[in-house]
This record gives structure tokens, C-alpha cells and sequence, in this order.
């Protein structure tokens, strides 16, 4: 999917999550080669610690090859082989508001609004990003800080449901046996998983007894 909208718009704009859905982005990237210089790249959310530690998706991304970066995680000057541009959902030392004023300006300048491809991994519980099931409301906007996640680390940075349900192409990827109700509540179409009714929702799963497809 992303290369089909490198071939068809000349680039892609994707949003990526962390975890174990994580492997599906570096084997992508080593299957498009020179064409990841094509791709403007963020992320789904992000935890509100420093690039350093394990628990940031940015830092894992930068450690698993995806894009160079330097001590304190700013993307280095492009060196040819990374995306054309990197979108951190938080930098060291930023507070929350900063962070999404910071990515809102970002989202307009470097993505046009909107997003191509974005990748989602799933919990247990069925969220996606640092969007939960059974809040109050949707947050509104296209970003938002999360600073009570029922899964830890607590402080976090999240893209809106409103605002990933703008790409063409959603891919949820959801492996493992503590995924199984969830999925079969998201394949049901429980309304109250934030994956419910995204466009185009591609599901990839290693659960044989659970029919997958599009959404």
C-alpha cells in the first residue's frame, strides 16, 4: 500500500504505531529500498519519555533503522536513505501543549491534513494509538494529549480517531491469543472500539479462527 501511493502520487504520508506492529514497518521499509526517501513519516502516539528510553516509539523506530537520528532524537539532515521528512509526536523537554501545537503546524506543513497509509497495532482491551474504549467522548482535533492511559507509561501523545480515519489505506495488525475478543468485538462491529468504521480497515492477524478483511 504505501508503495502503491509512491507510484501513484509520487509519495507517502504514514502514520506508524510501536510494539510489536512495529516489524511490519521495518520489513516494508527494507522491501520499498530507495523509495522510503519518498515517505513522510509520524506516528500513531507516543509515550511522553525521552527518545532514550525503550518505551518511546520514536526511539525504537530510529533504533530499528527506520530513519538517523541524533542523541536527543532530532532526525538527522537527510542522508539519502531516510523519509523525506520525520514528524516526532513529542520531543524531549516539550510539554503537551507545545507537542501539539508543535505537530498540528507540522500535519498541515509537511502532510497536507491528511494521511496516506497508517499502521495500527491493537491491545488487548481493543485500543488503537492512545485512543482506549469506553471514554466519555472522542477527543476532538487531530491531536491530543492523553495524560491517563490505563496502560502505562500514563503521559502520552495520541493522533484523534477523526484524524487517522483521513488515510486511504488503515492496516490493523493484531497477533497473538489476548487479541482474540477483541478482534471478534472489532470484526462484529462494536461501536465502541476506536477502530470501528475506520475506511478502508485492512485487518492482518495470526488467528486462524477469525475471519479477517475489510472493514
Amino acid at each position: 500500500m504505501i508503495e502503491s501511493q509512491i507510484i501513484e502520487r509520487g509519495s507517502a504520508r504514514l502514520a506508524i504505531p510501536g510494539g510489536s506492529a512495529l516489524e511490519a514497518v521495518v520489513l516494508a521499509r527494507s522491501t520499498l529500498g530507495d523509495r522510503w526517501r519518498h515517505v513522510s513519516l509520524t506516528w500513531v502516539d507516543e509515550r511522553c519519555v525521552p527518545f532514550a528510553d525503550p518505551e518511546s516509539n520514536r526511539g525504537t523506530a530510529a533504533r530499528s533503522g527506520l530513519f538517523e537520528a541524533t542523541a536527543s532524537g532530532d532526525p538527522k539532515p537527510d542522508s539519502g536513505h531516510g523519509p523525506a521528512r520525520v514528524l516526532p509526536l513529542f520531543c524531549d523537554g516539550e510539554s503537551p501543549s507545545a507537542s501539539i501545537a508543535r505537530v498540528e503546524q507540522g500535519l498541515t506543513s509537511g502532510f497536507a491534513d491528511v494521511l496516506d497509509v497508517v499502521l495500527l497495532g491493537m491491545g488487548a482491551d481493543g485500543h488503537v494509538a492512545s485512543l482506549f474504549p469506553g471514554r466519555a467522548t472522542a477527543p476532538r482535533g487531530r491531536v491530543v494529549h492523553v495524560g491517563d492511559s490505563p496502560k502505562p507509561p500514563a503521559d502520552r501523545i495520541s493522533l484523534t480517531r477523526a484524524f487517522l480515519a483521513t488515510a486511504r489505506h488503515v492496516i490493523l495488525v493484531a497477533a497473538g491469543a489476548s487479541k482474540r475478543d477483541a478482534l471478534r468485538r472489532l470484526l462484529a462491529g462494536d461501536e465502541a472500539l476506536p477502530a470501528h468504521g475506520l475506511e478502508g480497515l485492512v485487518v492482518v492477524t495470526d488467528l486462524g479462527d477469525i475471519e479477517s478483511g475489510g472493514g
